[in-house]
């Protein structure tokens, strides 16, 4: 593990849409000889209501997740944006955080990608006003819409819900006096930055670890968004 100012120059890519079209951003970036992709099924919670009013079909989504450069990565969202179209009904959403360390032999995989991708040139996320952060509840199996519940009136649109297994020391938890469900749901909800504290402090009144749902809250700060508004 690194984090030498060379290798802060790396950032995470997510992507959430529906899967057909996580399936064309595979594509894309396979194209793009992009050599780190994780994917995993989610679900979104918004209302029938809301779905309804955005005209969207239904709730199911993937997650995407890939590693990039920063020049690279500022490039891959204007490509999702301009061939997944995101932003428009029954689409989704991507958006970039940035990377604090990475392993060295990441940093030779991301060596590999095409020069071009590494050309030096001012990015417009450098002057950019990074207006938005992505809060990450984890909580108890089937606590997400409690989640949701407490976050929807402090300014929370919608979040985006996938599934994890907690791995770690049983005598840890034994020690620290708690006592978590192995299975757990992941929310992940992008919002704006003035809304952050209201959120986080709304799901960890009711969904905090001194709860049922034993949540853990954190925040990302978020560089680039593409498919708000």
């Amino acid at each position: 593990m690194t984090d030498s100012p060379k290798k802060q120059g790396y950032q995470l890519l997510f992507l959430i849409a529906t899967p057909k079209l996580v399936h064309k951003a595979v594509d894309l970036f396979q194209k793009g000889m992009v050599p780190v992709q994780y994917r995993m099924h989610a679900q979104g919670t918004a209302s029938s209501e809301m779905m309804d009013m955005l005209g969207l079909g239904g709730v199911e989504k993937d997650l995407a997740i890939s590693i990039l450069p920063r020049p690279f990565a500022s490039r891959m969202l204007k490509k999702l944006q301009q061939k997944l179209h995101l932003g428009m009904p029954n689409t989704g959403i991507a958006f970039t955080v940035a990377m604090s360390g990475c392993s060295s032999h990441m940093i030779r995989l991301m060596e590999t990608l095409p020069e071009q991708e590494h050309a030096a040139g001012k990015d417009e996320w450098e002057n950019m006003e990074k207006t938005y952060c992505a809060i990450m509840a984890i909580v108890n199996q089937g606590f997400s819409g409690e989640v949701m519940n407490v976050a929807r009136p402090m300014g929370a649109a919608g979040g985006t819900v996938f599934h994890s297994r907690r791995v770690g020391s049983e005598e840890a938890t034994q020690f620290w006096g708690i006592s978590i469900q192995e299975e757990r749901e992941v929310v992940l909800i992008l919002a704006e930055k003035d809304d952050k504290k209201d959120i986080m402090k709304a799901i960890n009144g009711r969904c905090g670890m001194g709860s049922e749902a034993q949540g853990v809250v954190l925040s990302l700060p978020v560089d680039e968004i593409i498919g708000i508004g």
